[in-house]
């Protein structure tokens, strides 16, 4: 029987979507933060930036969820991989977080992954 198992979304920034990134592979279930630079109603494709980096995002499994370009949202979702390399992620959640810092949440993001290279490296016994 097959696994319907729904993964958690690993969290990354735009920076490590790229193509010779461990995250940048088909299916990856992630979870991304940036600001709203463009959304199409027609399509419910929504572009968020962060810094001078992209990315699409597929919205529309998502419901009761409003857009405003310049508000900054947050998305868990599979990143599908285009034959020409853009990647572009199947959102199953998607939330408002205007009022996040993203300064602060990149810093506590390599505090959390430096925690976790610690701990792995040097497991509590």
């Amino acid at each position: 029987m097959a696994s319907s198992e729904i993964k958690s979304g690993a969290l990354v920034t735009l920076q490590d979507l790229h193509p010779s990134s461990s995250y940048f592979k088909q299916g990856a279930s992630l979870r991304v933060t940036g600001r709203l630079q463009d959304y199409s109603v027609e399509t419910a494709i929504a572009t968020i930036v962060d810094g001078s980096e992209r990315l699409k995002i597929n919205t529309q499994h998502l419901r009761e969820l409003s857009f405003r370009v310049g508000s900054v949202y947050q998305f868990i979702g599979e990143l599908l991989i285009q034959p020409d390399n853009e990647a572009v992620l199947q959102a199953r959640v998607g939330r408002n977080v205007d009022g996040m810092d993203l300064n602060l949440y990149h810093q506590s993001l390599q505090l959390l992954r430096q925690f976790q290279a610690n701990h792995l490296k040097n497991p509590a016994v």
